[in-house]
């Protein structure tokens, strides 16, 4: 991921309002939410939109790729994951759900941590980081309120559709089509706005037309992933259903190898790698169909 790719010319400073865990104590992986108070009254973003944070280098020899390649930064992309607000004092605050993450070197065999997720994970109240953005086509809500939404994300790809249920109820609101959420991690304990630290969908468990599946990994202390496609073959009728549509949106957020094992998925529902390409260039040529792939 490089900066110059992504650059638009124009950096913020963000101050740290808050910075908290919303994994339970004892999960395999530590995710934090970040508050920030953009210090730029005209930042703007919308919902699935992502924006970079940049480090100043230059970096330890552990963090050679950075240096071989001549950057003088280091730069990531985090979705944001909350609704657009401004604050008291009249500045943008946004929130970004990190992961801390580390590395195997592959030469070395040794563990090294991940720059940019440690660096944010580390952050204290009121520090200053630099980010520019943002990024990528919003996850935009259709003008018609009796469209069907198949909404998939993988662990921190759950972000931006806390953001997205959110709005839909709380500022949308009187949605009549079917919304059916998807969302896993390796164990419960690793399960994102949905646990004992952060509970956020269980309040629209009311709603008629909201559903949400959870789906974790069967060996999760091998560090297998979460079975999205069991849980989506469950529930294939609902899902076929709202691929068919017309009015059916999909919106699908995590890492590329989730979106590997979607297209596997969607595949068999259909019944062919062919059915299911062609409805997916007929989605996405109609913006019924969008992604955030990390």
């Amino acid at each position: 991921m490089r900066l110059q790719d992504f650059d638009n010319g124009e950096r913020y400073r963000a101050r740290i309002l808050s910075n908290s865990a919303i994994t339970a104590p004892g999960a395999a992986e530590e995710v934090r939410e970040l508050a920030l108070e953009v210090e730029c009254s005209k930042f703007d973003f919308s919902i699935g939109q992502s924006v970079g944070v940049i480090l100043e280098g230059p970096f330890r020899q552990s963090e050679r790729l950075d240096m071989e390649i001549g950057h003088a930064h280091h730069f990531r992309l985090y979705t944001v994951a909350d609704t657009p607000a401004i604050n008291a004092r009249g500045k943008p605050e946004i929130k970004l759900c990190v992961r801390r993450c580390h590395y195997i070197d592959e030469h070395s065999g040794e563990e090294y941590p991940g720059i940019a997720s440690n660096y944010l994970c580390d952050r204290k109240t009121d520090d200053i980081i630099t980010i520019n953005g943002p990024f990528g086509l919003p996850f935009d809500v259709p003008a018609d309120k009796d469209a069907d939404l198949l909404l998939i994300g993988m662990g921190t790809g759950i972000a931006p559709f806390r953001a997205f249920v959110k709005h839909l109820y709380r500022d949308v609101g009187d949605w009549r089509g079917r919304v059916r959420l998807f969302h896993g991690a390796r164990s419960g304990l690793e399960m994102l706005y949905k646990n004992d630290q952060v509970d956020d969908f269980t309040q629209y468990y009311d709603e008629e037309t909201f559903q949400a599946f959870q789906a974790v990994s069967p060996r999760p202390h091998w560090g297998d992933p979460a079975d999205m496609c069991k849980s989506l073959l469950e529930k294939g009728e609902d899902v076929l259903a709202i691929l068919r549509s017309d009015a059916g949106y999909v919106y699908v957020a995590g890492r590329e190898d989730t979106l590997a094992s979607l297209e596997n998925i969607f595949a068999t529902l259909l019944g062919s790698a062919e059915e299911w390409q062609a409805l997916k260039r007929d989605k996405s040529a109609s913006a019924h169909w969008r992604e955030l792939i990390y």
